[in-house]
């Protein structure tokens, strides 16, 4: 059958016709998914071609687990919980995790809202002030900076964060406000000229 009322299929509906066989469900699935699948991967891994291959390995031990798979429980946190995993047992060096990090963030600075795009001052303070910003994050340890990353630069939900980490939600907020304290201590130590950015 051809998907073209894809867009109004949900989720469930999706997973039920790929574990029937329908590859052009787990294509959709595949396509709604892939993009931050492979920015976690390019995220702890640095490189982009071997991000693609954990993508595509990720969606195949994905489908192969379809079966397995809970359709009560969104799909995009098992689906990343999968990713970082592979990730991760791929490439444990946390130097060079977090420096694909940096990379990342400086080559996909966030879109600013049209009426700032002729002051370009402005432009040139908010730059330094995220690459200042990343430089404060990386003096925390490596949990503090997963969650924080998860949570703002993959704008992760809170449950989805807990299943990427395997953690309860709880300790998702608890350990995010630990963090961000722990963050605002190093920006007051070290980076004050950053003070007048954050709102308390």
């Amino acid at each position: 059958m051809h998907l073209s009322g894809e867009a109004q299929l949900s989720e469930p509906d999706l997973i039920d016709r790929a574990r029937e066989g329908d590859g052009t469900a787990w294509e959709a699935l595949v396509r709604q998914h892939q993009e931050p699948a492979f920015r976690l991967a390019y995220l702890i891994l640095g490189d982009a071609g071997q991000a693609q291959d954990i993508t595509q390995e990720a969606f195949l031990r994905a489908y192969r687990a379809i079966d397995r798979y809970d359709p009560a429980r969104p799909f995009r946190p098992w689906l990343l919980a999968i990713t970082a995993n592979l990730a991760r047992n791929q490439r444990r060096s946390l130097g060079r995790y977090w420096a694909a990090v940096r990379r990342f963030v400086e080559r996909n600075p966030e879109p600013q809202p049209a009426h700032y795009s002729d002051h370009i001052e402005e432009k040139v303070t908010q730059r330094w002030a995220s690459q200042t910003m990343w430089e404060a994050i990386q003096r925390l340890d490596a949990k503090d900076q997963q969650v924080i990353y998860l949570r703002y630069f993959l704008d992760s939900p809170v449950a989805e964060t807990a299943e990427v980490l395997s953690v309860a939600e709880g300790t998702v907020k608890s350990r995010l406000h630990r963090a961000l304290n722990r963050l605002q201590e190093v920006i007051e130590r070290e980076f004050p000229e950053l003070r007048e950015g954050i709102k308390t």
